[in-house]
């Protein structure tokens, strides 16, 4: 297998398997995977060595759902478990996708999945502030009844009901870093950090204990492109470019910004708290630690971006 010089990281989002609410189907998500590798078979085609993340929130409240209709039967599934579970099944999804692009296209390339642990500080203030939502929408009563019950952390979440709330720590270290590190300069194609990682601590003898929270994905991929030097952070998201005064009448593209405009569009306000103001961040930070390029745009124009006809391009 050849091994090039050029890395990149590409974050895929965990939402971009289900295109609508009529689609969420297993064949469906591998039909909608299907289509984000192959333009990602294009870089790799192209040159470029590549290690995909993804994220995973719709299909972790699948199993947490089964979980919660299965109780007089099974037992729960801890969050930890389930970040695993979606690892293993989503990478499959994409091995699968990539194994039957490369075969059509004759290239001789493999792909792999490494289930994925991503330390985070059990110090860290968001474990006393859970704010990430999960799993199924309830009415208040109910939320009420699981939070005396079970000891959840509820919220209601933008007008559409109740729900259970976990941490969302920083992630510190990507513990299978090195290993990643040598299937890509092995030639492989590796999935990896899936879902922002399985969050684990260090207890107290410096074993590793599984908690339950989940790890931004963009945050976590970041941390993993500087950790293995990438070249470049390409963000697939569900729009070609950024939008600066979004859904107003002076709403505008940024083709190219410097790390310095992206940290001062932050400090504006520009961009959505829960949607694209993690990723810009998680790029200033990569740009901050070193990175020199980052990219942000949807999955059918990643080929067109890397010419630099669009996307949008965020340079340290």
């Amino acid at each position: 297998m050849a091994n090039n010089n050029k890395v990149a990281v590409v974050a895929v989002g965990g939402n971009s398997l289900i295109p609508d609410k009529l689609k969420k189907t297993i064949p469906d998500q591998y039909a909608a995977a299907y289509e984000s590798m192959t333009h990602i078979v294009d870089m790799i085609e192209d040159g470029w060595n590549v290690v995909i993340t993804h994220g995973n929130g719709p299909q972790v409240g699948f199993i947490l759902r089964r979980a919660e209709l299965s109780l007089h039967e099974l037992h729960p599934v801890p969050l930890d478990y389930c970040g695993a579970d979606t690892q293993g099944a989503i990478g499959y999804m994409f091995q699968r996708a990539l194994h039957n692009e490369f075969r059509k296209r004759g290239m001789k390339k493999q792909a792999t999945t490494l289930v994925t642990q991503v330390l985070v500080d059990r110090e860290d203030p968001a474990f006393a502030k859970p704010s990430k939502p999960i799993g199924a929408f309830m009415d208040e009563p109910t939320a009420v009844q699981r939070k005396e019950s079970d000891g959840w952390a509820v919220m209601e979440d933008a007008g559409r009901g109740w729900r259970r709330v976990v941490p969302s720590p920083l992630p510190k270290r990507i513990i299978e870093r090195d290993a990643i590190k040598e299937l890509i300069d092995s030639g492989f194609v590796v999935i990896g950090v899936g879902g922002g990682g399985i969050p684990v601590i260090e207890d107290e003898q410096g074993d590793l204990v599984g908690v339950e929270a989940v790890i931004d994905k963009d945050f976590a991929s970041a941390l993993l492109a500087t950790s293995i030097n990438a070249d470049l952070l390409l963000i697939s998201t569900a729009i070609e470019k950024v939008g600066l005064n979004w859904n107003r009448p002076n709403e505008s593209y940024i083709d190219e910004m410097t790390l310095a405009e992206a940290k001062a569009y932050i400090e504006e306000g520009q961009f959505a708290p829960g949607s694209m103001q993690p990723k810009i961040e998680s790029i200033v930070g990569f740009l901050e630690r070193g990175g020199k390029r980052a990219l942000v745009t949807d999955p059918k124009n990643i080929g067109r971006a890397l010419k630099g006809e669009t996307g949008t391009h965020i340079l340290g």
